[in-house]
């Protein structure tokens, strides 16, 4: 059974910080990019972040570089995205994905990747 599970989100005010987990099932993290993605209601899934199977090096979209982190527990099977200075615009449900045949974070685009999530809502409002 090849699963991921996204928990950790909830209703934070601006300023505010969340700690996203992406635990994984059925199969080892560790060998595998995995990618954060998020959704907002009418807009498209936006790639958010993902962190290289290989060396652990981390990409992120530009919206959201200084205040996210992504990282990895191999030992747990589990990937964070923790998110700092929270703003409205990161209001969005967020997935965790697997990239396909890749170890590097080659792309952000949500196509070229597989196994998501069932998301988890993080709202930002005062």
């Amino acid at each position: 059974q090849v699963q991921l599970v996204e928990s950790g989100g909830g209703l934070v005010q601006p300023g505010g910080s969340l700690r996203l987990s992406c635990a994984a099932s059925g199969f080892s993290l560790g060998y595998l990019a995995i990618g954060w993605f998020r959704q907002a209601p009418g807009k498209e899934r936006e790639g958010v972040s993902c962190i290289s199977s290989r060396d652990g090096t981390t990409s992120y979209v530009d919206s959201v570089k200084g205040r996210f982190t992504t990282s990895r527990d191999n030992a747990k099977n589990t990937v964070y995205l923790q998110m700092n200075s929270l703003k409205p615009e990161d209001t969005a449900v967020y997935y965790c994905a697997v990239l396909r045949t890749k170890y590097y974070c080659s792309t952000l685009v949500a196509d070229e990747y597989e196994y998501w999530g069932q998301g988890t809502q993080v709202i930002v409002s005062s």
